[in-house]
């Protein structure tokens, strides 16, 4: 694993959860990514009434990936957690974990409350573009 500093990814997802629209349930989700050019990415969770179409703090990183010249995310931090409690560390979602190995890979690594893993682990055989291909 290339060096990451994953107490900087910590802080900067809990910065950013601090910023979620989560009007509905409460629980405010923040997510900091970094790319193998060096960059730094950060999402929040936004809520809609409808639930479906409430938007991850991971679709914030993969946003802010594409919006700031694009490239591979190599890490990724995720915190959450009610409105007054301290984040804690979360991992993505199965949506979200599909949506990470498309613009990370399956070496990618996440956070986790155990410390971080690769995408392949997380999601292994994940649906790609060699699907499409055959």
């Amino acid at each position: 694993m290339t060096e990451i500093d994953w107490a900087g990814l910590r802080r900067e997802a809990e910065q950013v959860r601090e910023r979620a629209y989560a009007g509905y349930s409460g629980y405010r989700v923040g997510a900091a990514a970094v790319t193998e050019d060096g960059r730094l990415l950060t999402g929040c969770n936004v809520e809609n009434a409808s639930y479906g179409l409430t938007l991850c703090a991971e679709c914030g990183v993969v946003s802010d990936l594409h919006s700031s010249g694009g490239g591979r995310l190599v890490a990724l931090a995720c915190v959450g957690g009610q409105q007054h409690s301290p984040p804690q560390p979360v991992l993505p979602c199965g949506r979200c974990r599909q949506l990470l190995a498309e613009h990370g890979g399956p070496g990618m690594w996440v956070d986790s409350p155990d410390g971080p893993v690769r995408m392949d682990y997380l999601l292994p055989d994940a649906f790609s573009e060699t699907e499409l291909n055959r």
